[in-house]
């Protein structure tokens, strides 16, 4: 269902309580409540779904507030069930009526909310983007809009709009039960729709798979992604979400999360994207038994996209230094993994994966298991003694050396003489190793969301 919304002919700020209890700003239901006794046998968590918040895919679950959620159950000593929602206004009626203890679905802790629920400490920060179609002639401001802007009911952008409209008197818009802000972002891409309004960390995420999108202009200042629980002044769940705040998520569990999620996403390449996409539609079909038979234990989307990274699947690529082939290795690495003739996709693929899983084993056990995959990747690019000199140079900084996110950031200065003259192994293209994980990374997660569209029914994938 879709509803016009026209401009209020009132101050907005003052006017939005009243608003909220007449029902007709619909950004919050009218009343939450505290379940009457915590269950203390489980954790109930309501969340969205959506590739930063909660998403069930051949690997399993995944995603931001997830993975956070998990911890926290495991804090509580407690199971975790999650309760998943296509909307808003479903996870807000569940919070209402008891059937959730909190809700970790990337909710901004905007002014209106937090006259319903108490929001634990901020995650991170997003900015709301007004987002259109490449080709689109791009509009300056709230005013300068051709067509017609559509926002999922119930989403913190129903308060932004309100709010503009007090500079923006003439402004109108749609909101609408029947998208959520993911599938409104897919709609602007395919130029079903004229405008819409994302967080930032989303619009940065859907670029991988709609590169047609782009951000118009930043509305408002930026805001704070937290989780709400109610407002109830005995709810003993807060004071532990505290506890475990403190104990367990300031520092490097939130940063690692954050590597994880939206660390890879920055540098957005419409080009790149594009070329990409057509390529997993043309070339990677021909390949993908090969990948899938050679992955072993690898996930066989990583591996191509490892290979694409390295040779965009052509099986005949040859660079001026000696690699060659589906996986650019050099003639070294092919002898020790028994290839005999690079050239041959089976053989290149065989070869680099035996040897991407080989560095794998040969990382310091310290390194945590998910992140241990980005190390040997890198290693892949540069080698594993450039790899441990960019770990020496990092920990000599006073950052951690089993932590992606640190080792990424220092690898740039394995090309300054001042650092690499200390080092074992020398001189090396660090910024490069960097920015070839963040490409695959990229890669992978393209690759993770085509294959889970191949798999839709043709209505829904419709």
């Amino acid at each position: 269902m879709t509803t016009i919304v026209r401009p209020l002919k009132f101050a907005v700020i003052p006017a939005l309580f009243a608003l909220f209890l007449s029902g007709c700003l619909e950004i919050a239901p009218p009343k939450t409540q505290a379940r009457a006794v915590v269950n203390p046998t489980t954790l109930d968590v309501g969340t969205l779904y959506g590739p930063t918040t909660y998403v069930v895919g051949g690997q399993g679950a995944s995603g931001f507030d997830y993975d956070l959620a998990v911890d926290f159950a495991d804090y509580l000593g407690v199971p975790l069930k999650i309760h998943p929602y296509h909307s808003h206004e479903a996870l807000f009626d569940a919070m209402e009526a008891g059937k959730v203890d909190l809700m970790a679905a990337a909710l901004t802790s905007t002014p209106a909310r937090q006259m319903f629920w108490q929001f634990g400490p901020p995650l991170y920060e997003i900015s709301n983007q007004l987002v259109y179609r490449n080709g689109v002639p791009r509009p300056k401001d709230l005013g300068a809009l051709s067509g017609t802007l559509v926002v999922a009911r119930g989403s913190s952008h129903v308060e932004l709009l309100h709010a503009a409209t007090v500079q923006y008197p003439n402004l109108t818009w749609q909101e609408t039960s029947d998208y959520d802000s993911q599938e409104l972002l897919a709609r602007v891409a395919e130029g079903e729709l004229d405008y819409t309004l994302a967080d930032s960390s989303a619009v940065m995420v859907t670029q991988r798979f709609y590169p047609e999108l782009r951000v118009a202009f930043d509305l408002g200042e930026p805001m704070s992604v937290a989780w709400a629980l109610s407002r109830s002044s005995d709810n003993p769940l807060f004071s532990d979400l505290l506890d475990f705040w403190d104990r367990q998520v300031r520092g490097d569990r939130l940063i690692r999360l954050e590597e994880r999620y939206f660390g890879h996403v920055q540098g957005f390449d419409y080009v790149d994207t594009r070329a990409f996409i057509r390529a997993a539609k043309s070339k990677l079909p021909r390949y993908q038994p090969l990948f899938e038979r050679y992955a072993g234990d690898l996930d066989w989307r990583k591996l191509a996209a490892v290979s694409y990274q390295e040779s965009h699947w052509n099986p005949h690529a040859r660079s001026p230094t000696g690699v060659r082939g589906m996986m650019m290795l050099t003639l070294p690495t092919a002898k020790r993994m028994g290839i005999r003739n690079r050239l041959d996709a089976e053989q290149s693929i065989r070869g680099g994966s035996e040897y991407l899983q080989q560095l794998l084993t040969r990382l310091p056990p310290r390194i945590p298991e998910e992140e241990a995959i980005w190390f040997a990747m890198a290693a892949y690019n540069i080698g594993l003694g450039h790899l441990e000199d960019a770990r020496v140079i990092t920990q000599r900084h006073g950052k951690d050396p089993n932590s992606w996110k640190d080792v990424k950031e220092f690898l740039p200065l394995l090309r300054q003489r001042k650092y690499y003259q200390d080092t074992r192994y020398g001189f090396a293209r660090g910024d490069e190793a960097a920015h070839y994980v963040d490409n695959i990374r990229r890669y992978y997660d393209t690759l993770v969301w085509l294959d889970s569209q191949s798999q839709l029914p043709p209505a829904l994938h419709q």
